[in-house]
């Protein structure tokens, strides 16, 4: 699978995408988690990496989607049966599909995260996350995409946390990248599995040092009496592993890889007649391209 996305947007290797936010400063763009300290100047840097051709630029998206409206609004409309958006793009054709949904995803991706740096998109890996417990009962949050490859989509969370443990009983999941700016979504349904403990680890030790203190004084989930409770253990956590300290990976936490049976991509036209074309796994591995009335 190809490379993803600029310098400026993904470290891509051995065709493993890890995510990383495009984040605008002064002085440019940088790849950083979103909680992550500044890094160092680019002169520090240039003596640990060997610079890197210069990109081409990209070219500037336009916005998509476009609110409707009859004159001059005076005062924002609060009833959501008249809240009505335009969308006006260029439509979705099968011929136009990547063979492998991973593919096709890379190519969206891509574009969510130029449109990212363009302000258009606030955190492109922001995903929403669906399970359902033993009866059946849904539930959903967003989190934060962390890696996709050809065997499917990671995140990280706490094992203790309700769609940890709901996973463990019902493994069927469903996942939504809302890129409402692009007139766009992206449906998954799969099966979650957990990532291994060396995995795990590796992306532990990205994460910035409060964050990996945060997942140590977080038992997520569960009631707390009050901020000060959560406050309180983060900062006993603070004495006892310091900046500079190495932080041990909690035996609680780990990631979970959604293998995809199910992609949807969405695309908005106009009239409400969307495209809607979805990937279906096959059993041989190969994938099947279904359209979807809108």
């Amino acid at each position: 699978m190809g490379r993803v996305c600029g310098t400026q947007c993904h470290r891509v290797t051995n065709h493993t995408h890890r995510v990383v936010a495009c984040i605008r400063q002064d002085d440019g763009v940088t790849d950083r988690f979103p909680d992550e300290p500044a890094p160092e100047s680019a002169a520090g840097r240039a003596s640990e990496h060997p610079a890197e051709p210069a990109a081409a630029a990209e070219p500037e998206l336009e916005p998509i989607v476009e609110r409707a409206a009859e004159g001059p609004i005076e005062a924002p409309v609060s009833d959501p049966a008249e809240m009505r958006a335009h969308y006006r793009a260029e439509g979705l054709d099968e011929s136009s599909l990547a063979a492998h949904p991973m593919d096709q995803f890379a190519r969206w991706f891509h574009q969510a995260a130029q449109a990212a740096v363009q302000g258009m998109i606030y955190e492109p890996n922001a995903m929403i996350v669906s399970t359902a417990d033993a009866d059946g009962h849904p539930s959903s949050r967003t989190v934060l995409l962390k890696q996709y490859d050809e065997h499917g989509f990671v995140f990280y969370t706490n094992y203790d946390s309700r769609k940890a443990r709901e996973l463990a009983v019902n493994p069927h999941a469903a996942l939504l990248f809302p890129w409402h700016p692009m007139a766009r979504q992206v449906i998954v349904t799969g099966t979650a599995r957990r990532t291994g403990r060396d995995e795990t680890a590796a992306y532990f030790r990205t994460r910035p040092h409060g964050s990996q203190l945060g997942a140590w004084a977080s038992a997520q989930s569960s009631v707390i009496r009050s901020r000060t409770e959560l406050d309180v253990a983060y900062d006993e956590l603070s004495t006892r592993y310091p900046a500079g300290t190495q932080v041990p990976v909690p035996p609680h936490w780990g990631g979970f890889r959604i293998a995809p049976e199910t992609v949807e991509f969405w695309q908005g036209r106009e009239n409400r007649l969307h495209d809607r074309l979805r990937y279906v796994a096959e059993p041989d591995g190969t994938w099947r391209v279904e359209r979807l009335s809108p």
